[in-house]
């Protein structure tokens, strides 16, 4: 039994569709579950639409009405019967966004995030599975939502993992003896039934959490990339190939940002010792990245870079200890702020962090740090981060740059700079 996972980029447009649908075809004999996210850029656009909503703009309807027509558009190249019932379940799902708008906005903008947002997996995974079965596939559309139960926590929710498993077990494995499941990433729901969201880039963490309750024999990320690579290509000109990776090197890249794989989606695929793979979409017959249970290091160094890094240097007004009281209040002042710490250093009397730089919630966790200790910031800085280094790999990141903060270990070497 295998899990794929396609991203937005792999389902952007009616030809990416088409390309998913083929590589889907390739395996319609076998046991497969399919996650698929939103479109392109859909949850980029449904989000200015939650916001204008919530800021209550008189713009929401206009932002709402491009992702509808741009939908629109791909069902028309994909379906050439305007008679087609895809046409008027696409409809029906905007239809419940539309709803939304009509009222004055009640609820946090976190809830109505979840239940605008959510749209995109819905309409994508509906149009997949239309096509994949208008090309002769045994489908079976699947709510997610049906099967990973979570809390309230909305954009961030945790996953109930006893009632998911104990739900994807009794159900999904007799309808995988018949049909292939396409279903959505990135969202699930309440014990009140309310859509909740796993976090940005959730489908990964999605498509994991189903391997694991049906005991996959892998899972597959499809990507616009050819596996894991040793660094960005938009920061690189060269970059290398990584054939094969062990759960903990994986772990540590997303943990420092690595943008490949979600960093959640990892552990549950560890404790069930399911082999993950990452492969191009592009180019299917390429066998990508292996990751696994394995002892074997990187074969070669990888650079992560973060740009608009925030450095905050936290100091208690009274000069007393940084690691008394003072760090749990910190660390829950950044958690209640969702703001999560890039890298960090203490010394006797001190708390310095990078930080992405997020807009309003930073400025909200610096006013309530000020009242109780002497805070400076520095903005615009990027943060490196090489595993496996070396002084050649250092020196390499390090032109026309000023190091702000240097932190090693054994294995990683985090650089916090500015360009000069």
């Amino acid at each position: 039994m295998q899990v794929f996972k396609f991203g937005g980029a792999s389902v952007k447009d009616a030809e990416s569709i088409k390309n998913v649908a083929h590589i889907m075809a390739n395996y319609k004999k076998d046991e497969l579950l399919v996650v698929v996210s939103a479109m392109g850029k859909t949850t980029d656009r449904l989000s200015e639409v939650a916001q204008h909503y919530v800021d209550q703009t008189g713009q929401a309807f206009t932002y709402l009405e491009e992702v509808k027509a741009w939908h629109q558009d791909i069902l028309a190249h994909l379906f050439h019967d305007p008679a087609h019932p895809i046409f008027d379940e696409i409809a029906n799902c905007f239809v419940e966004v539309e709803w939304v708008l009509e009222e004055e906005p009640q609820d946090s903008y976190d809830y109505l995030y979840d239940q605008i947002v959510s749209t995109g997996e819905m309409v994508s995974s509906k149009i997949l599975a239309a096509y994949a079965k208008h090309k002769g596939i045994p489908v079976k559309w699947v709510d997610a939502r049906d099967y990973i139960l979570t809390d309230n926590t909305y954009r961030e929710a945790v996953v109930d993992w006893e009632k998911t498993e104990e739900k994807i077990r009794r159900d999904l494995p007799a309808v995988l003896d018949d049909f292939v499941i396409v279903t959505q990433g990135f969202i699930g729901s309440t014990s009140e039934n309310f859509t909740t969201t796993l976090g940005r880039e959730g489908s990964d963490y999605s498509a994991a959490i189903f391997a694991s309750c049906l005991n996959a024999e892998d899972i597959t990320i499809w990507k616009d990339v050819p596996g894991v690579l040793n660094a960005d290509p938009k920061w690189f000109d060269h970059t290398e190939l990584i054939p094969e990776l062990s759960y903990t090197d994986a772990i540590e890249l997303t943990y420092y940002g690595a943008t490949v794989i979600h960093p959640k989606t990892i552990k549950p695929l560890q404790n069930k010792k399911i082999a993950l793979n990452v492969r191009s979409f592009v180019n299917p017959a390429a066998t990508g990245t292996f990751i696994r249970s394995t002892n074997q290091g990187l074969p070669v160094p990888s650079f992560i870079f973060k740009v608009n890094q925030v450095f905050v240097n936290i100091q208690p007004r009274d000069f007393s200890f940084i690691v008394e009281d003072n760090l749990s209040h910190i660390f829950n002042l950044f958690h209640s702020n969702r703001i999560k710490i890039n890298m960090m250093h203490n010394s006797a009397i001190s708390f310095c962090v990078a930080i992405d730089d997020t807009g309003k919630n930073i400025d909200t966790l610096l006013e309530e740090l000020e009242k109780r200790y002497k805070v400076s910031v520095e903005k615009g800085l990027e943060l490196i981060t090489i595993r496996y280094f070396n002084q050649e790999t250092i020196d390499r990141v390090l032109v026309n740059k000023q190091i702000i903060r240097e932190l090693k270990d054994s294995y990683t070497c985090q650089l916090l700079v500015k360009k000069i």
